[in-house]
């Protein structure tokens, strides 16, 4: 989209040119000439996106997607380690099992993070996600 942003400026101005210039033939008021120049620049602009297949909302679809099963999976996580599961036994079973099944220096997966090495690392992969 940013690259395109030179070439629609240079459109712009060619076609509000042959736009006055044609108004000016025709007699058409204000009102009408700006009608006829946003008419014609959106279907520029709609042909350019085409062209180039960068549509603006092809932008936005990875946070549209993304949010909502971040969010999804972060309650299903929490609901998970503090027990919100089910029948009191089956969450004292999985809390058991959280507090014992971890790896390397985290041998406690209810605790926190006291090295805050997996929130940084964690945090530092979505950003390289979301700028690749």
């Amino acid at each position: 989209l940013e690259n395109l942003q030179p070439e629609i400026k240079g459109l712009a101005q060619r076609l509000r040119h042959e736009v006055s210039v044609r108004g000016k033939q025709l007699g058409w008021s204000e009102k009408v000439a700006r009608f006829h120049f946003a008419r014609n620049m959106r279907r520029i602009v709609t042909e350019l996106y085409v062209r180039d297949n960068c549509h603006p909302f092809k932008a936005t679809v990875l946070l549209w997607v993304q949010v909502p099963l971040w969010l999804c999976v972060s309650l299903a996580l929490r609901n998970c380690s503090v027990g919100a599961l089910g029948p009191a036994g089956a969450a004292a079973l999985l809390q058991e099992q959280f507090s014992s099944g971890g790896a390397l220096w985290f041998t406690d997966l209810t605790a926190p993070d006291s090295t805050w090495i997996l929130p940084v690392s964690l945090g530092l992969v979505n950003l390289l996600v979301v700028e690749v």
